[in-house]
């Protein structure tokens, strides 16, 4: 049952953020496979490129962890049917207040 909140929570992130932030487009059903695309690419894709990538984001301070959001985000635009994102600072912006919502959802969701 968690889980199943974890994802609502996701997809209402989504669909928030993807209000605020111009350039990106997505259906409520787009948003629910999102979510869950999402999930699956920062649970499998993210600790390998973090790795991969670790030197620069530590002579980056971090920072370029925010590009590698972005990216992940415009690798589930391409996967998910509904989903669109036109161009890479429309992917920076997304994810950066997808963390946000995510965040304040998560906050005001604690058990």
């Amino acid at each position: 049952m968690k889980i199943f909140f974890q994802w609502l929570i996701s997809t209402l992130a989504i669909l928030v953020a993807a209000y605020i932030v111009p350039g990106v487009m997505i259906t409520p059903v787009g948003a629910l496979i999102a979510a869950v695309v999402l999930g699956a690419l920062n649970l499998f894709i993210r600790p390998i490129i973090l790795i991969l990538t670790l030197p620069i984001t530590i002579l980056t301070l971090g920072l370029f962890s925010l590009v590698i959001n972005a990216l992940l985000v415009l690798l589930a635009s391409y996967l998910v049917p509904g989903f669109l994102v036109f161009g890479f600072w429309p992917a920076f912006w997304f994810a950066l207040a997808l963390s946000v919502v995510n965040w304040v959802f998560n906050l005001w969701s604690r058990d």
